[in-house]
């Protein structure tokens, strides 16, 4: 009498292992492609604003595709006051450093920031490939786009989702958004900020978007706060000509 029960148990735990087993394949690409074809497109392709069309494109395609947020709980809304604060924060951090108030004000401190926080810093061409009077208002507001929803989801789900949990355990999608491991959140975020040109900022930018989602348990609030700092910037950008940050 008891052959059918346990017959029944074991296939059920076999069907469920199959079913388990492609889904723990699963996450690897759909968190670590989209970000792998917007850096392979940023280094293949030159600087211009067609060039950056393709990338946001193709990245958002990708995206779209492998839905790395299907392996994540719905957006949160009452995080989203948060989120807005800390990419609003992070934003400040970006620009402050360089700004002609920070000039002003503190002529050594903006120097010493210029000389060893910013890789390759460079003065910025006259007339920026990306600006609507040289791309023209179609595709800046590509770029506007592609760097506030393409690029900052895409970097939330590889650096946030995929690397810190990785580097706490290989089955990264078993480990809780909740965890907190100061080790391993610096050390994701000091690479994080390697990824970008003023790495100081983007050090900061990192641990803050990583607090955001161990705090909320809500990798939708990390990509809110990052969306809000790159689209915040994003208009600094257009208002104020200072295309260096683009």
């Amino acid at each position: 009498m008891l052959v059918r029960p346990v017959c029944s148990i074991l296939t059920a735990t076999m069907e469920e292992k199959t079913i388990r087993e492609p889904a723990r394949r699963g996450p690897l690409p759909a968190h670590v492609i989209p970000f792998a074809a917007w850096i392979a497109a940023m280094v293949l392709l030159p600087d211009t604003a067609w060039a950056y069309a393709v990338r946001t494109i193709l990245s958002a395609a990708l995206l779209i595709g492998l839905r790395p947020w299907r392996y994540y709980t719905r957006p949160a809304l009452r995080h989203f006051p948060l989120a807005l604060a800390a990419g609003s924060a992070v934003f400040v951090l970006w620009v402050l450093p360089e700004s002609d108030w920070m000039r002003s004000q503190a002529p050594a401190l903006a120097a010493l920031y210029d000389r060893f926080a910013v890789i390759g810093s460079a003065p910025p061409p006259d007339v920026s490939p990306h600006a609507p009077g040289t791309a023209g208002w179609p595709l800046t507001v590509i770029h506007l786009l592609g760097t506030a929803l393409v690029i900052a989801v895409a970097e939330e789900f590889f650096w946030r989702g995929f690397i810190y949990r990785w580097l706490l355990d290989r089955d990264f999608i078993g480990v809780p958004a909740g965890r907190l491991d100061w080790q391993m959140l610096l050390l994701s975020s000091l690479v994080f900020g390697f990824e970008h040109d003023r790495w100081l900022a983007g050090f900061a930018a990192g641990i803050v978007y990583a607090l955001v989602f161990v705090r909320t348990r809500d990798i939708w609030s990390a990509c809110a706060a990052h969306i809000t700092t790159n689209l915040l910037l994003g208009l600094y950008v257009l208002a104020t000509g200072a295309y260096a940050f683009w």
